[in-house]
């Protein structure tokens, strides 16, 4: 197995991916051709090394993984539209931010709205706020799986984890290669929405507080809290995926990836294949590139 740890995500018609120092998004085109953007990572780690530490590399590695993820969205968006479709940056802004704001409502103000509606009893509180924020994750999940558009990123999320699946494996990226391997992957992010979910849960307990608003504002403080335990969590079970204790974090993950990915055609294969390439490429020394 190679010695770069790679991870990626599934973005609009493509697939961006990358290891510690460099990433690559690569979109198919409306003429059909791809187009493959690289860009160097100046990880915050790098600067300040007290941000390696365990729980402040989780943070970090969150708001980097957004903020990259966000951009490549945004590339791909204006990549894989017609002229007469592309939608301007500030409106992909607002309407990330608006997303942002549902989100809030749903995953953190509805359940814990519900939970205080329920029960005074604080350990029922706290469980029953907890399943709420997982139930509405699944349901939300099980419904846009169901549109075309979302589908079809599922399919390249697919392709994703087929081509790391496949250079993981010491196989030349071909189609047909790629095609031999599944579409479930232990480090996927996916897992870590997961783990997030169930970690929240015990730490959303510790505020005993009964004020609503103080519940409420709680929750968003310690989403950073929450990010470092689940990212050691994660980095855990990865590191002693063959024991059970491994197996048994990262099992819930993988069983979720039966929704968020999709068997991918030749085609969105291909693109994911650009993108390692790209990083792969990126990664070698100029002597061998």
């Amino acid at each position: 197995m190679p010695d770069v740890v790679l991870g990626g995500q599934a973005v609009v018609e493509g697939v961006m991916m990358r290891d510690k120092e460099n990433l690559a998004v690569a979109v198919r085109k409306p003429n059909g051709r791809i187009t493959v953007k690289n860009e160097k990572i100046n990880s915050l780690t790098k600067r300040y090394k007290i941000l390696k530490l365990p729980l402040l590399r989780g943070v970090v590695t969150l708001y980097e993984t957004l903020v990259m993820g966000f951009k490549g969205l945004i590339f791909s968006a204006e990549e894989s539209a017609d002229d007469s479709e592309k939608i301007s940056k500030k409106e992909l802004i607002l309407t990330f931010s608006f997303a942002t704001i549902v989100a809030i409502a749903f995953f953190v103000l509805l359940p814990l709205f519900l939970a205080s509606a329920a029960t005074e009893n604080f350990f029922l509180f706290n469980l029953i706020d907890g399943l709420l924020r997982i139930a509405v994750f699944l349901i939300y999940l099980l419904i846009i799986s169901r549109l075309k558009d979302v589908q079809r990123m599922f399919a390249y999320h697919g392709a994703e984890h087929m081509t790391v699946h496949a250079h993981e494996h010491g196989k030349k990226l071909t189609v047909e290669n790629v095609r031999k391997f599944g579409t479930l992957h232990p480090r996927c992010g996916t897992s870590f929405l997961l783990i997030v979910l169930v970690v929240s849960i015990i730490v959303f307990s510790l505020v005993t507080h009964p004020n609503f608003f103080v519940k409420f504002f709680s929750r968003l403080l310690l989403i950073p809290v929450i990010a470092g335990v689940s990212y050691e969590l994660l980095k855990i079970s990865a590191k002693f995926s063959d024991s059970i204790m491994g197996k048994i974090i990262v099992y819930p993950g993988i069983t979720l990836q039966r929704i968020t990915t999709r068997k991918p055609d030749k085609a969105q294969i291909e693109v994911a294949i650009a993108a390692l390439k790209a990083v792969l490429k990126s990664s070698l020394p100029s002597s061998r590139r």
